[in-house]
């Protein structure tokens, strides 16, 4: 299984970006999906969750307002829609997925996609 971003990219602030993340490879399902951010030298965080159904979301106080992560389970597709983008948001975006297969799920990680927010 694979996770694979893209979208991000240089931006000047109050700008918007749109982020994807899509799952290939083999498996039975995508269940729940976020997206984490680790900026230059602090700890990765959660940005954003979605459940497998796409009924319920989460987002971390820091973006609320600002960011809709939203998926498209037909194409194994995650997004985080970015608006009003900050300096503060310049990090590199992970996906994270649950994916089963067989009789067992397991957490994957894509590579990360490098959002740059100039101050």
């Amino acid at each position: 299984v694979q996770l694979v971003e893209s979208g991000g990219g240089l931006v000047q602030a109050g700008g918007s970006l749109r982020l994807s993340c899509t799952a290939s490879g083999s498996f039975f399902s995508v269940n729940a999906m976020a997206w984490y951010r680790q900026a230059p030298g602090k700890q990765r965080e959660l940005v954003a969750s979605i459940t497998s159904g796409g009924g319920s979301t989460n987002y971390a106080d820091s973006v609320k307002g600002r960011f809709t992560i939203s998926r498209d389970n037909a194409k194994n597709t995650m997004y985080l829609q970015m608006n009003s983008l900050k300096p503060e948001d310049t990090a590199v975006y992970y996906c994270n997925a649950l994916v089963s297969g067989g009789s067992s799920s397991r957490w994957y990680w894509g590579q990360g996609t490098l959002v740059t927010v100039p101050s």
